[in-house]
């Protein structure tokens, strides 16, 4: 009983990092919508037409993952016409979308833990593209996932009036505040148990392929399973305590990048009939990889130059 009242005064440690991001989720969001609404994001999309030639995919899906890159998963599914598509067509489009959604948001919590915005929005394109590209390749080469989709659920219009938002927006922020907190007692909890120190046990040889230790492990994990919201929010304020370097602030924010959220948006994708072995599987085995090769090129890159271009501690 002592250690839950422990908990429980701690509990206000959570606050700050809700006010972080809420102060960001809800002014990005609201431009987002916007700037759906008003088809600057549809104005842009034609530009995309090659970048769906080098994955395999129909010029119009360009619309579709420019729309989940600015406004999220959501926003673009009902853009997507399922019934045209093989297996192989939305397991490489959920592949995009699954490495580079929401950046307008995610990617402003990861600036306030210090890495570039830059930078890191460049690597989750780099890596969506890169990822889909190979699968392309070997899908196209092998005749692999040929077949027409038989998706489980099929997305309906995702239009709704501005009520409506304003109402599905503060639904989302209570949400996140309650996930927040049931999250740190979560943590805490499985930390006085032990459960924590079993599970970090479990995938530090995989996290440490990736180049990243320690407590930025455990704030990895949780990105990986739950999203960049929560994962990268908590290593905020680990970050700015000094409790986790910021090389491996970086390379922890670099790995949620390229896998994050691993269960809901899955089972997301999974609905529309993409393939799990592709959109789960090879996506964690690529951001392993890829954040090892990352490791490794920061080994040769100077703490000024690091410091100068690819990280900025906040206060």
């Amino acid at each position: 009983m002592p250690q839950l009242i422990a908990i429980f005064r701690r509990t206000p440690e959570t606050f700050p990092i809700y006010w972080m991001l809420f102060r960001i989720t809800v002014p990005v969001t609201i431009l987002a919508e916007l700037a759906s609404r008003v088809g600057l994001i549809e104005w842009i999309a034609p530009g995309f037409a090659p970048v769906m030639n080098l994955v395999g995919l129909p010029p119009e899906l360009g619309l579709a993952w420019l729309t989940a890159m600015i406004v999220g998963m959501w926003g673009a599914l009902p853009l997507v016409d399922i019934s045209t598509l093989s297996v192989a067509d939305v397991t490489i489009f959920s592949v995009l979308m699954l490495f580079a959604h929401g950046l307008p948001i995610e990617q402003k919590i990861i600036r306030e833990a210090g890495p570039g915005m830059t930078v890191t929005t460049v690597l989750r394109i780099a890596g969506a593209l890169v990822y889909g590209f190979i699968l392309h390749q070997i899908l196209a080469a092998t005749g692999w996932l040929a077949a027409p989709v038989d998706p489980v659920w099929v997305p309906l219009s995702g239009v709704t009036t501005w009520p409506d938002f304003f109402w599905g927006l503060g639904e989302a922020m209570v949400w996140m505040f309650v996930i927040l907190v049931a999250l740190f007692w979560v943590l805490e909890i499985m930390t006085l148990r032990g459960l924590m120190h079993l599970l970090m046990r479990a995938l530090s040889p995989v996290l440490r392929i990736a180049g990243i230790k320690g407590e930025a492990g455990e704030l990895t994990a949780i990105g990986l399973f739950l999203g960049i919201s929560y994962g990268a929010g908590f290593l905020v304020r680990e970050a700015r305590s000094g409790r986790v370097s910021p090389r491996q602030v970086f390379l922890s924010c670099a790995f949620m990048g390229f896998a994050h959220s691993v269960i809901e948006d899955t089972i997301l994708v999974l609905a529309l009939g993409a393939d799990i072995y592709s959109v789960l599987v090879g996506r964690v085995i690529f951001a392993v990889m890829a954040t090892g090769l990352i490791a490794l090129l920061l080994r040769g890159v100077s703490e000024t130059t690091f410091r100068a271009t690819l990280y900025r501690q906040k206060a």
